[in-house]
């Protein structure tokens, strides 16, 4: 039996706004045509130069709360007065054909996803430094002060999640960033959950006449 017809990993990758998670998966997601990043639901307005189904896709709060209420959706929360949630059947075709899926989501929803998806890996990005995270934000002037206040705030809350993942990676280094998620996903993809069916196949003795 071979790799590919495992099925996929699912993968849920966290950190605050401003520690640089993109910087670090983009580069994996480049080489690693078989993970694909699962596209979230909002109800908030696109910014210029999103696209619509590929960056996220934008729906009315009407429609989300249908999707929230008939089981549509694996996680979803609300932030800075938005709603974001991650399409269910989207996630298992995808991991159900054999390709890794990674969700790249607010703390909330990573713990909702570990209560429904146990076998899951959990990804958190940390700052070397609290410090270090407001001089990132700040360093973008491209927000207001208030808005780098609240963005602080959220971040807060979100690194006091940091212990209930599996792995941290802390971004001080992007290239050493880079190679440890390399390093954690080809790991993960060796667990004895993960390779559950693998063990079973081997394991099916039979007897030869």
């Amino acid at each position: 039996m071979s790799e590919a017809m495992q099925p996929g990993l699912l993968i849920v990758y966290s950190g605050p706004s401003g520690v640089g998670k993109g910087t670090i998966l983009a580069p994996y997601l480049a080489a690693h045509p078989e993970t694909v990043l699962s596209v979230s639901v909002t109800t908030r307005a696109p910014r210029p130069g999103e696209r619509d189904g590929i960056d996220y896709s934008f729906i009315t709060r009407e429609r989300f709360d249908e999707l929230a209420a008939g089981g549509g959706l694996l996680e979803y929360a609300e932030y800075s007065g938005n709603c974001y949630g991650t399409p269910r059947a989207a996630v298992e075709t995808q991991l159900a054909a054999g390709r890794n899926v990674l969700l790249e989501i607010e703390v909330q929803g990573a713990m909702k996803v570990r209560r429904t998806f146990p076998q899951a890996v959990f990804i958190f990005v940390l700052p070397p430094s609290y410090e270090t995270l407001r001089e990132r934000l700040t360093g973008r002037n491209t927000e207001t002060a208030e808005v780098v206040e609240r963005r602080l705030a959220a971040a807060r809350l979100e690194l006091s999640y940091a212990a209930q993942y599996d792995y941290v990676i802390v971004n001080d280094d992007a290239d050493k960033a880079r190679a440890q998620l390399d390093a954690i996903i080809c790991a993960s993809k060796c667990r004895t959950n993960y390779m559950q069916t693998m063990i079973d196949k081997v394991c099916e003795f039979h007897e030869y006449a």
